[in-house]
Order: C-alpha cells, then structure tokens, then sequence
C-alpha cells in the first residue's frame, strides 16, 4: 500500500538549497547527510541530491504540489519577494486548477495548484 511520495531533485548547494526552501516555509526533516537534504512543509517532503556538474538550465526536475490555500500561499511569496516563474504567475487553467510556479535556484520547477469549485 502506498502512503506517501518524496521527490528526489538535483541540487548543486546544499546551504543554497536550504536558504532557499526555508524561505519558502519548509524545515529540513531528518539529520544532516553528506550530499542530500530533505526539507518539509506541511505534509510535503522533498528531497535532494548533490549534482554539483548540473547545468540549470538543462534541469528538467519538476513538482507539482497541491495546497488548499493557493491564495494566501502566492501572497505570502510575493510579499516575502519570492520570485514567481516569469510565464507561472497565479492564473485558473482549463483543466479546473488555479495554480502558480517558482523555479528554485537549480531550476527545479516547482507548481503550485488547488482546484477551482
């Protein structure tokens, strides 16, 4: 039976990493490892592994995260200047999610969505 998934992304800082997912509200879960990181918000976890040869812009690493909240989540980011993806600004998609995007600072894709009653 399954019960949870934890993507696994690539990361060239791992101090860089966690900077940036704290800002974003998320607590590193479980102990210092040498190369890996796991951080988590809620009931999100994410891991990451140390790719320190990684070409951000040949990242294809991407998650999309469901919240209940989409509203107060973008404006908590904005005013906290977290920078939304260029072409992911909060927006309702024809397939019923109202959703947002931010790339991390290795490009990582990460899209927030809630669905549209």
């Amino acid at each position: 039976m399954l019960t949870a998934i934890h993507p696994k992304l690539p990361m060239r800082d791992i101090f860089r990493t966690k900077a940036y997912y704290t800002q974003l509200g998320f607590q590193q879960a479980g102990n210092d490892y040498d190369g890996y990181l796991m951080m988590k918000l809620d009931t999100v976890e994410i891991h990451f592994f140390a790719f320190k040869e990684l070409d951000p812009l040949e990242n294809y690493g991407q998650v999309y995260i469901r919240t209940t909240a989409i509203d107060a989540l973008y404006a908590s980011f904005t005013a906290n200047n977290i920078a939304i993806h260029p072409n992911g600004h909060l927006q309702v998609k024809p397939w019923g999610q109202k959703e947002f995007s931010l790339l991390d600072p290795d490009h990582n894709l990460l899209t927030f969505g809630e669905a549209v009653e």
